[in-house]
Formats: structure tokens, sequence, C-alpha cells
């Protein structure tokens, strides 16, 4: 009789002997399947080495799984022979040594083994994963299999710190388009993070693994990670995509992001992705495109506020109710005639001191900071440190307000330089 345990490596199952009804030994396993477009955790298979091939044993064949062997119901004769693995996710073959994206950790590891967990179902055993071992652990299990008797192995590893993932936590990379698609894998727990996080790991990954991953992602997901990579990365990574793809991400960026990225990008790709783009925001971008990238004009975004004088605080409010641009390009309202010249500004904050009838025009200051479409970054910067700025308004010759350039701008701007 197999004596049920708790938990049970990968590393020890591969090659464990498996007994059937009858408790005839029928073969060995050679792999773990799951089949993530049913149960994304469950084991479905084992795929058992016998003297007539390879066949698959269901798990729901399972009476039970030992530290060295693995006992099932039926005959061997009777489990259906192992005719494609396509749609199955082999765990020796697709996990061990392969990079993973740990949810928690925020980073990408290598799976050094998977812990697996018995369930007990109506005198039947079900096989799910519970967790990756990233560290020495399951390092030491695998290296030393064969070479040691396996309780001294457990021993010695028992020793070892645990670094494990929990497999609700886990992100895998295919770079198969077709095979990823098919195993349904998607990056639902990796959409969840902060940009700057998606950003930290693709940056971390292997070309082939970014693009794949980086290519996976939705829309508004890949334009918010994609202003936060290295510009060097982001010129790899959207030309490894299709221009229509590249255009949806490009019309999610803010307008001066998209207008840095397809200036670095080589003419005729930018020219590709423009001509994809929505008339108003190929119209938006294509303007940015014409400025000196290390102008004002060239760090300026052309989302922003911008309501007459006349109006009120309620009027303000209903106008942020609708804005749709980024939320940094809010901390201040601007005012400007019926010419579009700047008048005014009032900071955000103004809006929940006053009433509602309140007219904007009361509460703008007396001086109005801004800065012409050529002033250099370098005194842009400066302007920002000077007057503790959130944001700046960018005129043109004739005091038109054509742009703003917030914060997270030139916080951008100094980290390049860095």
């Amino acid at each position: 009789m197999v004596e049920n345990v708790a938990e049970v490596a990968l590393s020890a199952m591969i090659g464990a002997p498996v007994y059937d009804g009858s408790g005839k030994l029928a073969g060995y396993v050679r792999e773990v399947a799951i089949s993530p477009r049913e149960d994304s955790s469950r084991v479905s298979d084992l795929v058992v080495k016998t003297s007539d091939g390879d066949r698959l044993l269901s798990t729901k064949l399972l009476s039970g799984v030992g530290e060295r062997s693995i006992r099932a119901l039926g005959k061997s004769d009777e489990w259906p022979p192992l005719v494609s693995s396509e749609g199955m996710l082999l765990l020796e073959r697709d996990l061990l040594d392969q990079q993973i994206i740990d949810i928690n950790g925020r980073k990408v590891v290598r799976v050094n083994d998977v812990e697996l967990r018995p369930e007990p179902v109506n005198g039947t055993l079900k096989l799910r994963i519970s967790q990756v071992d990233v560290g020495l652990r399951g390092a030491v299990r695998r290296l030393l299999k064969g070479l040691a008797p396996p309780k001294a192995i457990e021993v010695l590893a028992s020793r070892m710190p645990e670094r494990a993932i929990p497999w609700e936590a886990v992100d895998l990379i295919e770079t198969d388009p077709a095979r990823r698609v098919h195993l349904k894998l998607e990056y639902e727990r990796l959409s969840r993070l902060h940009p700057a996080d998606i950003a930290d790991i693709l940056e971390e990954l292997a070309p082939a693994e970014r693009e794949a991953v980086f290519g996976s992602l939705n829309e508004e997901i890949a334009a918010e990670a994609l202003e936060e990579i290295d510009p060097r990365l982001q010129v790899e990574l959207m030309s490894s995509i299709e221009s229509d793809k590249a255009a949806d991400i490009v019309e999610e960026m803010d307008p001066d992001a998209a207008a840095d990225l397809l200036g670095d990008l080589p003419e005729h790709t930018s020219d590709e992705i423009l001509e994809e783009m929505e008339p108003e925001e190929r119209q938006e971008v294509a303007e940015l495109l014409a400025f000196q990238e290390n102008t004002a004009a060239g760090r300026m975004t052309t989302e922003y506020l911008a309501l007459h004088p006349e109006a009120t605080i309620g009027d303000a409010i209903d106008k942020l109710r609708q804005f749709e641009g980024e939320s940094e390009t809010i901390s201040t309202i601007f005012l400007v005639d019926a010419n579009e010249v700047l008048v005014g500004a009032v900071p955000l904050i103004s809006l929940v001191l006053a009433p509602a009838s309140t007219r904007l025009s009361t509460l703008t200051p007396e001086h109005i900071i801004y800065c012409e479409a050529g002033t250099g970054e370098r005194e842009v910067a400066e302007m920002f440190d000077k007057y503790n700025l959130l944001s700046l308004p960018v005129v043109d010759e004739q005091q038109h307000l054509t742009g703003v350039i917030t914060a997270d701008d030139i916080i951008s701007l100094l980290r390049s330089h860095i």
C-alpha cells in the first residue's frame, strides 16, 4: 500500500514506479501534464513509460501518491497511449530550468522544482501544483538525484532556506504565439502590476521572451509599461510588432511620450505607425514631432484642461469628470481667452476650498509662470526646481497655450541624464 504524502516534488515524481490496480509494476513516470484550458493548477495526467510505449494515466485514476511510488486504478493496457502532447503543459519540459514571472516579487526567476499536493476526493486523488521552488532546496534535490539515497537528499534539502512562489502568483512565459493561444496562457496577473514594475520585468527578460510578453499585453497596459521602459528597448519592442498593433499602443500613450518614441524609431517605421493611427491622435502626435526634443515644446503634452476665465468651479469640476487624459496633467487648470491666449492658472486644490459658483478668474495668481516653446530643457528643469512646480504651461510667440510640461516629464528627463 502507498502511503499518501502531503506534498511531493516534481523531481522526485519523475522516474517514480507506477503500480496498477493489480499491484503489478506498470511503468515509470516520464512526465507530469496539466491542461491549462481546463484547469491551470490541476495535474490532468501522468505520462507513464510502459513496456509498450508512453501511456496517459489520468489523475482521476490515482489511488496513492507516495514519496517513491504511485498507485493507480485499472490495468495499464486500459490507459490510452500518448498520441500528442498538444494542449498540454509538461512540467519537466516546460517549467524546470525555465524563467517565469514572480508576480509577488515583481521579478523574473528560474524554476528549480515544482511542489505537487495530492488531495483525496471520493477514494481517488486530485493532484495540484501548490508552488514552484526557485531556491537552493529544489536545485539540491535535482542535482543529487540518483547520486545519493532519497532520504539523505531530503535531509540535506530541508537544511536549505526555502524560496518558493505560490502557483497562483506565477505567470508563465511562452515565446510561440500559437502555442500561447492554444494553452490559453495569458498575463492577467502581470497586467495588474504597476506599469513601472511591468517595465522592470520586461527589461529583465531575454529579447525573445520580452517580445512575447509585451506582444501579449493589451494596448492600454502595453502603453503604460512602454512609457517606463528604457528608450533603447522601446524601439526594439515597437519594431518587433505589426504596425497596426503598434499604432493602437501609441494611441494609448501620452502624446509627448508617443512623439518621443516615434522620433526615436526609424523614419519608415514611424511613418507606418502614424498611417495606422486615428486622424485626431495622428495630428496631435505629428504636431509634437515637429518640435526639437531638447526644448520645452519637445517635452510638453497637449493633454491638459483649459477653460475661459469666466467659467466657475462647478464648470471646472464638470470638465474634470469628462477629462480622459493622464491625471498628472490636471494638477492645474489653465485659463485662456477667446483667442487661446494664456491668462491664468488655477491649482486643483483651489477647487475644493471655494463655493462651486466662484469664478476661476478670481482664483488665479497675479503672476503666471510659463515658458516659451523654444525654451531649453535645462532651463525648464531649473524652473520646476525654483518654483516647486507640478506643471508648467508652454506658449508660442503669440502667448497661445500650446501644451503643458508635467513634473513626471522632468523626472524622466533627469533620469535619462543620470
